[in-house]
């Protein structure tokens, strides 16, 4: 009996100073989408953009990190059609008075920290980088054994993005375009 707890005690210790080991999972960029919207006084814009390269590290079932690299040359607007103005203010999203994609073709984001929610909600602070700025950002994710999701709010101007933004510029009145815009994003892995 004492043999039998003696075993037993050190399959424990044993147990309990394996570490679980990482694993990495590749999402899969043409399955997962990235949809925008830019808010003005007098309306909204919304598109997508394409998600280049990404990964989420897992521990277990914990998130424990992620790194992803948005193409900020994949920007299209969706609610305008050809001949509506979609070309022109394609263009100047991408112009430098935006994102400046000639310059910047890409975006990253590299998870820093993450705090458990909820059961496999997360709430994610990361280094975004924009136009060669990072600053901080913080939202919440969700996690399945397949997927995650994500609405995330970043205000431009953090990112010299200050093109109609009424925190920079008076006398705007009805052409202000808001400082934040929202981004709702579902990966697939």
């Amino acid at each position: 009996m004492k043999n039998l707890k003696s075993i037993a005690l050190a399959l424990v210790v044993v147990l309990s100073t394996i570490s679980v080991t990482a694993q990495t999972k590749k999402v899969n960029t043409s399955a997962s989408t990235i949809n925008w919207v830019g808010k003005k006084v007098t309306g909204a814009h919304e598109g997508t953009i394409n998600l280049k390269d990404g990964t989420l590290v897992f521990k277990g079932k914990k998130l424990v990190g992620g790194t992803f690299v948005v193409d900020m040359t994949s920007m299209i607007v969706t609610d305008l059609k050809a001949g509506q103005g979609k070309e022109k203010l394609e263009g100047h999203l991408k112009a430098d008075d935006f994102f400046g994609s000639d310059k910047f073709a890409t975006a990253t984001l590299v998870f820093k920290k993450l705090v458990t929610k909820a059961p496999n909600v997360y709430t994610v602070t990361g280094d975004l980088t924009i136009k060669g700025i990072t600053k901080p950002v913080t939202f919440d994710l969700a996690t399945t054994t397949t997927s995650a999701t994500a609405n995330v709010k970043i205000d431009r101007t953090k990112y010299d993005i200050k093109y109609g933004s009424g925190s920079f510029f008076d006398s705007l009145g009805d052409k202000a375009i808001n400082d934040d815009f929202d981004l709702a994003i579902a990966l697939k892995f």
